[in-house]
């Protein structure tokens, strides 16, 4: 794309056109835009025209948009993983140079808005070549800074420090490899003196403008470029202390200490913006000495008195405003990060664990409007910090972290104070509840923010309070209140009580409110009736000594009928209607009572008249994975109970199919799973209306997604067992070997590609598949031949060829691979069979591999003939080792490739149900022990030809393994003669 005057009028109207209110105009400009951008030089083009003064500045900042969203995608493209993805056109290497070049000059020339969005771009071009690829971009930025700062361009100066903390953002959180250390010292040997430098400046001005009462506009650049550099300082100490930071600590600390010491009136009375921007600053410094506190301890310690004092005082004057959080939480961080160190002893002072409990801890946890607001307003986000654990940037977790880390060493301390002020907070709520509600609240909330988790289980304990008469007298007058919708966060807190003590309180004392936790149900509030949902779900969860469930069906039997009535209920609530923990609720419930037919028929009419409504617009997929799971374990646990419920189950859900399959593809694998279940139901002949969706199911287009070929392959296994028949007719076998061979083609899919071929060769009769089965073996080899080595497609064509044996007999097995080519199936047997099979695992395919490998040397003309006694032998050592040793002994971990996925809406990986998993079918049922039924096998063999086989197996089993042998004869009772 050149750049020229017809071009500059071309982008100028693209980008005019985007921001039209009118969807065709703008769907016109970025289709021309998207075909433009294939174009060599199209980034130049678009980035000479944002540097064009004479345009309008909307069009140029959206042209900057465009720009930093086309060198994301471009600038190094992604290799496409799937035939779904997009191929983009990189940006040739002559044109990343010239960008290059004119990014940094016109990024310090441009306004604030067009600014910021090159900034952006120049930190995606400095993620994949900076430094090795761009070492001119440093000492141009370094230049760029020394001018504006001899020219006290603050303008420029922060523009220059925004652009370096991106790209300087790289050093954090990253492991320690020599190319980043590298590449950090590139960094630090350039920017780290440039940096203090510009800092000691600007803290100098600071100092100047605020003690001759500056104005407020002349302050905040100067507080902007400060807070840039804390980042920057951040992200350069990050992985060790440098030298350079070490040299100059001083320096630092003492601007640091400043900063947290320090009024600025002038700034923090001009309005929220202005506090907002001190404490930006504020809470850059506490992250910047919390990290040395956690990283450089003992270089730290000659500043940490100082510091904690200020920080101290500082969290003294700090209202609970929500626009001042951010700094609240970075001070208390650093306060805790100081409580768990080798200086705790700061903390051993007498009064100060007291003073922290009444100044920092109580004032932090108590309620704010902001809590009651975002309850009432947000209640999935409400519930995402409150009891899902996402709260540790919030001022109630991180102060009760602090109490956490003081109680590491002074843990006597903190528990006298703090139950103590548990107690006088309920004495308060108990001299007037309506006036005094937060009080029990805050209570509440420390016992169980407080509480330890045992590892690896759902038990709580705490040491604050015992924990049923807590129960009984502080949280059971809260769910016994008649009112479910009296003082909701109080219920809340109580139902989060309960929820998190479910292990300790007894059964006895659970059961008798579980009615209320029901009643709850219906509660207005939506974090209450959430709750209760919870609660019961996670009650139903607790399990006692030995692993046997607490609760059973005939404990929720009394409330059940009013219980799903109630769940249901919850679902027609405002905000609630895709609610996942009442719908996680519902599925719990239904895997735990007894659902009669009568309750089958009204919960599968509220689960099809939910689905259909989701259906319209999907847009919760934890809400719907927990709809269809409920589905699945309704149709399991109902329908396989009374089959006459299928037909009553397939009237509520067909329309629903219906539709999914014509308009929802995001459902598609949640609905071939429940196909599968209702298929495997059904008694042969299939009702036409399944027939249809196999149909749909042949077509190669429904097997395009990656994300449905599980679910697919689990129906497509349901319709070979349940309509044999059917599937030799109107060519449709030749379409579903035709899918074999596709899902085998892709190292993803061969297993399900096997799954589809074992369920052929078990469901079909020999006479069927048999005009088939030499094209069957040519794919498979040639497969074998490209994945030699693959020991997933190796165990796969294994036991693949020890089912047909098992199905059709050892003769026709041998007869089809010959059929192949010459004697192929011996090359087959040494090659493959013979060394792979101690590769199996699982208890059904050790067993079918085993008996087939036993039959063979037992039956097989190929292996008794006198020519083959060393694989003979060879065999019987191989079906030795997989039969005696372990299978980690056997079989070593295969390193795999990690999958690639794209976290894109709902279709992208398969979700599996649990509850509508295929059972896993035994093809030798008769047979009980493969270990018995190899060593009567040889018996019978060896008693044909006395002498003969004892003597092979000492010449070709290993010694190990002839003494296993032995183990085996002496076990049951039989001998090789």
């Amino acid at each position: 794309m050149e750049w020229n005057p017809q071009t500059l009028q071309f982008l100028s109207e693209c980008f005019l056109h985007t921001l039209s209110p009118a969807p065709e105009p703008r769907r016109q400009a970025e289709a021309s835009l998207a075909e433009a951008a294939d174009r060599p030089n199209y980034g130049l083009a678009v980035l000479r025209l944002v540097a064009e003064p004479s345009v309008d500045d909307q069009i140029r900042q959206a042209a900057a948009v465009n720009f930093k969203n086309h060198l994301r995608v471009r600038w190094v493209p992604a290799t496409p993983y799937d035939g779904n993805a997009p191929a983009f056109a990189p940006i040739l290497d002559p044109e990343k140079e010239q960008i290059k070049s004119l990014i940094v000059p016109l990024m310090l020339s441009t306004t604030p808005k067009i600014q910021s969005q090159l900034s952006e771009a120049l930190a995606v071009i400095s993620k994949h070549d900076f430094p090795k690829l761009w070492p001119a971009l440093l000492p141009e930025l370094v230049s760029n800074l020394q001018k504006a700062s001899q020219a006290s361009d603050y303008a420029s100066i922060n523009g220059i420090l925004g652009t370096a903390n991106s790209i300087f953002k790289k050093f954090r959180f990253q492991y320690k490899t020599n190319d980043l250390l590298l590449d950090l010292k590139y960094c630090l040997d350039n920017f780290a003196a440039p940096l203090l430098e510009i800092f000691l400046k600007t803290a100098s001005l600071i100092d100047l403008g605020a003690n001759s009462g500056a104005p407020a506009a002349n302050l905040r650049p100067l507080f902007e470029s400060q807070r840039l550099c804390c980042r920057i300082f951040y992200s350069l100490n990050f992985q060790e202390l440098p030298e350079f930071f070490e040299d100059h600590m001083k320096e630092w600390m003492t601007e640091f200490q400043k900063y947290l010491t320090t009024n600025y009136p002038t700034l923090e009375s001009s309005g929220p913006n202005g506090v907002a921007l001190v404490d930006e600053l504020r809470a850059a410094v506490c992250e910047n000495i919390n990290l040395y506190m956690e990283k450089n301890e003992e270089e730290f310690q000659g500043y940490l008195n100082n510091f904690a004092l200020a920080v101290w005082t500082l969290l003294g004057s700090v209202s609970q405003s929500s626009s001042r959080d951010q700094l609240a939480i970075t001070a208390i961080k650093f306060l805790t990060t100081v409580s768990t160190s080798v200086h705790h002893t700061l903390f051993a002072s007498e009064g100060v664990i007291p003073q922290i409990c009444q100044c920092i801890v109580i004032p932090n946890v108590r309620l704010r409007e902001d809590d009651e607001e975002l309850f009432e307003m947000n209640y999935i986000e409400f519930i995402r910090r409150d009891m899902e654990g996402s709260d540790l940037d919030t001022r109630r977790r991180i102060a009760c972290e602090l109490l956490k880390g003081i109680a590491t060493h002074y843990g006597d301390a903190v528990r006298s104070i703090i139950s103590a002020q548990i107690q006088t907070l309920l004495s308060s709520f108990a001299t007037n509840p309506v006036a005094n509600w937060k009080d029990k609240d805050c209570a509440i909330y420390l016992v169980v923010s407080l509480a330890t988790k045992k590892a690896g289980s759902s038990y709580v304990s705490t040491e604050l309070v015992d924990v049923q008469s807590f129960f009984e007298s502080v949280i059971v007058p809260e769910l016994q209140n008649p009112d479910v919708n009296g003082y909701p966060m109080l219920k809340a807190g109580a139902l989060k009580f309960f929820t998190m003590f479910r292990s300790q309180i007894s059964k006895h004392a659970a059961l008798r409110f579980f009615p209320d936790l029901v009643r709850f149900l219906v509660a207005e509030s939506n974090v209450v009736h959430s709750y209760a949902a919870g609660c019961i779900e996670k009650l139903l969860l607790v399990k006692d000594e030995g692993g046997r469930a607490r609760y059973t069906s005939a404990d929720i039997s009394p409330v059940f009928p009013v219980l799903m009535n109630n769940l249901f209920s919850a679902l027609k609530l405002p905000e609630s209607e895709e609610n996942q923990y009442v719908m996680k609720c519902i599925m719990r419930v239904l895997g735990i009572a007894d659902i009669s037919m009568e309750v089958a028929r009204v919960c599968i009419e509220g689960l099809a008249f939910i689905l259909g409504e989701v259906c319209k617009n999907p847009k919760n997929p934890i809400f719907d994975h927990y709809l269809f799971e409920s589905i699945a374990i309704l149709v399991k646990r109902a329908c396989e109970r009374d089959l006459s419920l299928v037909s009553v189950f397939e009237a509520s859900l067909f329309p629903n199919f219906q539709i999914i399959l014509g308009n929802v593809p995001e459902f598609w694998p949640y609905t071939f799973q429940l196909l599968s279940q209702l298929v495997e139901l059904n008694r042969p002949p299939i009702s036409p209306s399944y027939m249809q969706i196999f149909e749909i199911i042949l077509s190669p287009e429904t097997w395009k997604s990656a994300a449905n070929v599980p679910a697919l392959v689990q129906l497509l296994q349901a319709f070979l067992q349940k309509a044999p028949h059917e599937i030799n007719q109107e060519g449709r076998l030749s379409k579903v070997l035709g899918i074999f061979n596709i899902l085998i083609q892709s190292p993803s899919t061969t297993e399900q590609g096997f799954y589809v071929l074992n369920t052929v060769i078990e469901s079909l009769e020999y006479a069927v598949i048999q005009p088939y089965i030499g094209h069957i073996w040519s794919a498979l080899f040639r497969v074998l031949q490209q994945r030699s080595k693959v020991v997933k497609f190796i165990k796969s064509l294994l036991i693949f060829m020890s089912l047909f044996l098992i199905r059709h007999g050892s003769s026709i097995l041998v007869e089809t691979v010959n059929s192949v080519q010459s004697d192929l199936f011996t090359l087959i047997l040494k090659q493959f069979w013979i060394p792979n099979l101690k590769l199996i695992t699982g208890a059904i395919e050790l067993k079918l591999t085993a008996v087939a490998s036993t039959r063979l040397i037992c039956e097989s003309p190929v292996l008794l003939d006198p020519v083959a006694v060393e694989s003979w032998g060879k065999m019987v050592d191989s079906i030795i080792t997989l039969l005696s040793q372990p299978e980690e002994d056997r079989v070593e971990d295969e390193p795999e490739m990690p999958d690639f996925t794209e976290n894109v809406g709902y279709t992208a990986t398969f979700a599996r149900l649990y509850n509508a998993g295929k059972k896993e079918d035994d093809p030798l049922k008769d047979i009980k022990d493969p270990r018995e039924f190899f060593i009567a096998s040889l018996h019978r063999l060896s008693s044909l030809s006395p002498g003969r086989y004892p003597k092979i197996i000492s010449e070709n089993v290993g010694p190990d393994n002839q003494v296993a042998l032995h183990r085996l004869c002496e076990t049951y009772k039989i001998q090789i003669v």
